[in-house]
């Protein structure tokens, strides 16, 4: 059976440009015949108005900045989208009934977007929960449980949580947190982890790759994605400062975020000469580079009382090369990764010692890195597709 599908993102990449596991998702049940309409903050692609992309009716809203380091513009931002979402969603999608309303956290503002649009189509509506908000915003110092913001958004998170049919969480320890604050919607979670495509290059490519780049037998310890104050990369600086006397030891950074310009400042005063940063790259090209890592890393703040499940470890695990976790002690990333998929190590934050202790066993270890490599990219072909989210949120839904 056909159903019309909505999906209420926060950002939303062009798909003909760009995609990421939002779009990937929204691909596989337009696959599966579904009608597939998505609503998303112009900011992405700066511009305004109804799009056909890639066969996907995407909406795209005129908001306020949210991407920035401000807290009270976030604020403001986060309050007044919902208010834009539905004005646009009116003039263009009023005459349409869905039968399945799905969204993501960030944000959780878009509630008044969800009641209206539940009420009138009576639609089931399932929440991708990926950022517990506002506790991390408190965990790292952006809020005060004090602040008038906190309770207001504390607020909104529980009226949300009842609202929705179904929640989708990242891992146990997501389930065991939430349902010990909000005991009530005990009934409604299950876990939903991150997912991806597979597309990655061959293995043919690498040496003429890392030849144009300048890293011919260079070892590769790779972080890519955001550098914002969750993933305090920062962190990383003690590490790298380990290996500054050893040319044959690269950091390669990609990404983008509010402490990206920081982190490049703090790299330059300091002198290090063994690490390479650069800007966010389409998800193509991106994978292109991650095809010449050796490691890949993953940082948290040590300050986490959330467990946060960090999404681009996925593309590390197709990749096919182990994982370095730098993480907070609260989060079950790190016993995931390295005894259940047995696909990498993981250290508490500031546990420098052990990490460069555990770099060293895989720069020395060829073996071991193909181990490990080849069993996180078998776990996530057969765990962490499309395919397998959509066949979880259908069987949650139906």
């Amino acid at each position: 059976m056909t159903k019309n599908i909505l999906f209420l993102a926060l950002n939303y990449p062009d798909i003909q440009s760009d995609n990421n596991m939002y779009t990937d998702l929204m691909e596989e049940f337009k696959r599966n015949g579904h009608k597939v309409y998505v609503v998303a903050s112009a900011s992405e692609t700066g511009k305004t108005g109804l799009f056909n992309e890639g066969g996907v009716e995407v909406l795209r809203c005129k908001t306020y900045a949210h991407q920035t380091q401000n807290l009270l513009k976030k604020g403001i931002s986060n309050i007044a989208m919902p208010h834009q979402y539905l004005q646009s969603i009116e003039s263009n999608f009023s005459h349409l009934q869905f039968d399945l309303i799905l969204l993501p956290t960030p944000p959780i503002t878009l509630l008044p977007v969800v009641k209206r649009l539940k009420r009138k189509s009576n639609a089931f509506v399932y929440l991708i929960l990926r950022d517990i908000f506002p506790q991390n915003a408190v965990d790292i110092g952006l809020l005060s449980k004090k602040s008038p913001l906190y309770y207001y958004f504390k607020n909104i998170e529980k009226k949300l949580y009842a609202e929705v049919d179904s929640i989708g969480c990242m891992s146990q320890k997501n389930i065991e947190y939430i349902t010990a604050h909000n005991p009530s919607i005990v009934d409604k979670v299950h876990i939903l982890r991150n997912w991806q495509n597979a597309d990655f290059s061959e293995e043919s490519h690498k040496e003429n790759l890392k030849e144009s780049l300048n890293l011919k037998e260079k070892f590769v310890v790779f972080y890519g994605g955001n550098m914002s104050k969750p993933q305090k990369i920062s962190n990383l600086i003690p590490l790298i400062k380990e290996y500054q006397h050893n040319d044959k030891i690269i950091f390669y950074f990609i990404g983008k975020g509010t402490e990206k310009v920081s982190f490049a400042k703090k790299i330059e005063k300091q002198k290090l000469k063994n690490v390479y940063i650069q800007d966010a790259l389409s998800r193509k090209e991106y994978n292109k580079i991650l095809s010449i890592a050796d490691v890949g890393l993953v940082t948290l703040d040590e300050s986490f009382t959330i467990p946060n499940i960090p999404s681009k470890s996925i593309s590390y695990l197709f990749s096919g090369i182990p994982i370095l976790a730098l993480v907070d002690k609260n989060t079950d990333f790190g016993p995931w990764v390295e005894k259940k998929i047995q696909s990498g190590f993981w250290t508490e934050a500031t546990d420098i010692k052990k990490a460069k202790k555990t770099l060293d066993l895989l720069i020395n270890s060829a073996t071991l890195r193909l181990e490990m490599g080849e069993r996180g990219k078998k776990y996530a072909h057969k765990h962490l597709t499309p395919q397998v989210a959509y066949k979880t949120i259908l069987r949650e839904t139906t």
